[in-house]
């Protein structure tokens, strides 16, 4: 434990952030993981409804991404690393069929 004054206030400080950023950490592996369940739904069964859900949790996901990237939670390549990832998640099964041509 520190003994000066100035350094017991630093380590108070650093343990708070470390749980704010924990639970924004935490918030946005959980909206990741619902998107990516409703993602394998919709891919089982697709259907209007399913959609709108999957784009529902893929908004919840991006905005609580791109919080903790304004917070400093997240390093902005991070950050653009893991809306990647959803995107491409869902791509293949919202593209239509495409046809090679030969």
């Amino acid at each position: 434990m520190a003994n000066i004054k100035s350094a017991q206030k630093r380590a108070q400080i650093a343990e708070r952030n470390r749980l704010r950023n924990k639970s924004y950490k935490s918030a946005v592996k959980t909206l990741m993981k619902k998107y990516f369940t409703a993602v394998e739904t919709y891919a089982a069964n697709p259907s209007p409804e399913l959609k709108q859900e999957v784009l529902a949790h893929m908004s919840a996901a991006y905005s609580k991404i791109d919080k903790a990237v304004k917070r400093g939670v997240l390093h902005p390549n991070n950050g653009a690393r893991k809306k990647s990832r959803l995107a491409k998640r869902l791509k293949p099964h919202t593209q239509p069929a495409v046809a090679t041509a030969e």
